[in-house]
């Protein structure tokens, strides 16, 4: 089951952070809610459990994939894949022009899922990761 989370949901972002915590050491979820008015997350639930989440940014007409994780006993069981559909559902309801995300260069597992949900890469940042490039991608809704 896909839910949306917000700063009331202390027990799942506690749960988040517990989870992924290389993904939150500079800042922490609740901080991210209350400093920035555009974030959102949906997470992934089994058993009431998290076992996957998307971070992604709603700026006007526009949205930014920041994170996206799913937990490695959980990966390739189309998690991730129903959390993208699920975000790109919603964008296609609110006339979301494009979205648009950032991966590493090494990534191809990822690189691999956001071609297969029509993201194109637009540009490539040199030694983006230390030694890793990043890939700009880009999907146009409209």
């Amino acid at each position: 089951m896909i839910i949306n989370i917000s700063n009331q949901d202390i027990e799942f972002i506690h749960e988040l952070e517990a989870k992924f915590p290389n993904i939150f050491l500079e800042n922490d979820i609740l901080n991210d809610f209350k400093n920035n008015p555009y974030t959102k997350y949906i997470v992934y639930l089994i058993d009431s459990k998290i076992v996957g989440f998307l971070n992604y940014y709603e700026i006007y007409n526009r949205m930014e994939i920041v994170n996206f994780n799913v937990l490695d006993f959980f990966q390739n069981k189309h998690i991730g894949s129903r959390l993208l559909e699920y975000m790109i559902k919603y964008a296609k309801d609110k006339k979301i022009e494009n979205i648009t995300l950032e991966v590493r260069s090494d990534n191809e597992k990822a690189i691999y899922l956001y071609k297969k949900y029509g993201f194109i890469p637009v540009a490539k940042r040199e030694k983006y990761y230390n030694d890793v490039d990043g890939i700009l991608m880009e999907k146009e809704l409209m």
